[in-house]
């Protein structure tokens, strides 16, 4: 498959990284030939120097052969006309990085007219996240499946919870009235573990557990976890996350204050927000931060520019013991360093943006097979949760689960038949039309037969 990238930012040279280690061959256009440079000297891709709305530009780059244009430069009119040209000059498919809340309205409209098969709102998406987490604020990350009926939410285990020291096949048998989930993944010591039934918690472990909606709540209040409500938040910073999640909170019931700098900014986030509380001062300064009622909030989320100013902030707020602390950083780097200070919340709009590409991408290269309909990745983008549905005539329909062979680091999390949630065992078998959530320790898994063999 032959992709065309258009901009080499951070959201275009992740992409890129991820499709040049899946295998596609991609081009990446960009005007600076500085930041070209390091891609060309990390990366096995081709890249050229040049305005990515150039049709020259994109001739030279192969956009005739092209089975997918993506377009994500700062600008999202510069995007859109990329599409546009990209696809009258032979594009099959386009994709396009709009943020701005002017055009979200008229999404539908500019998508149909400009011919862009994707549109991707990098902030508005993190802001769903967020808003997520706030609603679960035990919670370090939550990903929804099959339409909204499975959910699969990650926690620190704390030394009381009723899981922690027992083998997990004798946790039914030992804590009477435990709701049963799928212990999925484990993260513990910067290791990665697909728990089986001799599994034992420890304190500190990142348990990410899977479930239908009902029993995951239940699972949780028998944890004792869902007794936590939040209703004041404080959001640092006054960007586009910012406003898209005050937008989300506010109609839910949630008093949100908000922290600008700028005060041209903040006084223009005042009017169009009215119903939030519009501070013009420095988030960072950790005097204002308690003049403001900090230590009084039920949450904190840092969504400044800078990742190291979000980290510091965030810091500060569990330390002022703020119940739900919400970091956004980009940065793989720090992803161990955040973990071991206690900042298990943490939201990356690249990642998301990414991870949501991919999954479209996946999806075109495998037009002709069991085709993925959903991904998400987990613990830092070393494990995929992806979301099949199982096609009539695939070869381990109707066979019991331990007579097939399973791709080794994957795991069959969940199945979905007629709004039956299934959390499956070696007798159960897959139907044509199930829903079919695979975790995996690999990337680049595109078609279910790839994890499946009779």
């Amino acid at each position: 498959m032959h992709i065309l990238v258009i901009g080499d930012g951070k959201v275009g040279h992740t992409l890129v990284e991820h499709l040049a280690a899946e295998g596609y061959d991609v081009v990446i256009i960009d005007k600076s030939s500085e930041v070209l440079e390091r891609t060309q000297n990390t990366l096995d891709v081709l890249c050229i120097r040049g305005n990515g709305a150039n049709a020259q530009t994109l001739m030279d780059a192969g956009v005739r052969k092209a089975d997918i244009l993506i377009a994500a430069t700062a600008s999202d009119e510069t995007n859109m006309l990329c599409c546009l040209i990209g696809k009258r000059l032979g594009a099959k498919y386009a994709i396009a990085r709009i943020r701005d809340p002017e055009f979200n309205e008229s999404l539908n409209m500019l998508r149909h007219e400009l011919d862009i098969d994707m549109a991707i709102n990098p902030e508005r998406a993190t802001a769903i996240e967020i808003s997520r987490l706030l609603r679960f604020p035990f919670a370090s990350n939550i990903d929804s499946f099959a339409k909204g009926r499975v959910e699969m939410i990650g926690f620190r285990a704390a030394e009381q919870d009723p899981v922690v020291g027992i083998p997990l096949r004798d946790l039914g048998s030992k804590q009477r009235g435990i709701p049963r989930v799928l212990y999925a993944l484990v993260e513990r010591g910067g290791e990665l573990i697909m728990p089986n039934g001799d599994f034992i918690i420890q304190p500190g472990d990142r348990v990410h557990v899977a479930a239908d909606t009902v029993t995951i709540t239940e699972y949780f209040r028998f944890l004792g976890r869902m007794g936590m409500r939040i209703r004041d938040v404080m959001l640092l910073g006054g960007g586009r996350i910012s406003w898209y999640l005050a937008k989300m909170l506010t109609p839910m019931g949630f008093r949100v204050s908000m922290i600008e700098i700028n005060q041209e900014k903040a006084e223009l986030l005042s009017e169009s927000l009215p119903d939030v509380n519009v501070i013009q001062g420095d988030g960072t300064d950790q005097e204002l931060l308690e003049q403001e009622g900090l230590p009084q909030m039920d949450a904190f989320v840092a969504l400044c520019d800078r990742d190291e100013e979000n980290l510091m902030t965030g810091l500060f707020a569990v330390r002022k013991g703020v119940n739900k602390v919400i970091v956004k950083n980009n940065r793989v780097a720090y992803a161990d360093i955040i973990g071991s200070m206690g900042l298990d919340s943490v939201v990356s709009p690249k990642s998301i943006t990414c991870a949501n590409i991919l999954r479209y991408v996946r999806a075109r290269v495998n037009s002709e097979g069991t085709k993925l309909e959903r991904l998400h990745r987990l613990a830092d983008g070393r494990a995929e949760a992806l979301e099949f549905i199982a096609r009539n005539g695939d070869p381990y329909i109707g066979i019991p689960l331990k007579d097939l062979t399973l791709r080794g680091g994957a795991l069959i999390a969940v199945i979905v038949r007629n709004d039956k949630v299934i959390v499956p065992f070696g007798n159960d078998h897959i139907e044509a039309g199930d829903t079919v959530i695979i975790l995996t320790c690999e990337t680049g898994i595109a078609d279910l037969n790839e994890v499946i063999r009779k």
